[in-house]
């Protein structure tokens, strides 16, 4: 599995915690940045992130920022991608399982990085569970195929 990873200088903090627990499950990562607390644009490493995946490039991926909101508003105007902000074991979960996210969200300013790294294993651990859930997500990729031409 290779997963994309990008952040802000507000999601900086999570990075190192994040990028060691997937290098210790034997993930590959591809690091986009941002790589020092120097303030950037959180919208140029959603994108990179976001472009990884929806290529196929990467598995899934990864974006942080102070809060984990905007830089997932900026990912999901990439067709194919379906990304949440998690601040939680129950929602680290809950996207996987209900949402089959293929990136999350996280934010520096919100949780800590072991909190970070513990939610990123599970969103890893846990499948998608399918059945009716399986049709909501369809329901999403419609919406999506109306829009984005």
């Amino acid at each position: 599995m290779k997963i994309a990873i990008g952040c802000d200088h507000g999601g900086i903090v999570l990075k190192p915690s994040i990028v060691e627990v997937l290098k210790k499950r034997g993930v590959e990562v591809e690091d986009f940045g941002c790589y020092d607390e120097s303030s950037v644009d959180y919208p140029d490493y959603a994108l990179k992130v976001a472009e990884a995946v929806a290529s196929g490039d990467c598995d899934k991926g990864i974006v942080l920022c102070g809060t984990g909101i905007g830089i997932s508003i900026a990912a999901n105007k990439v067709k194919g991608i379906r990304a949440g902000v998690v601040h939680d074991e129950f929602t680290a979960e809950m996207i996987s399982a209900h949402n089959n996210a293929n990136v999350i969200a996280i934010g520096g300013r919100v949780v800590s990085p072991e909190q970070a790294a513990k939610m990123v294993g599970i969103w890893l651990d846990t499948p998608f569970q399918g059945g009716r859930h399986e049709g909501r997500v369809a329901k999403i990729t419609a919406i999506e195929n109306k829009y984005f031409k």
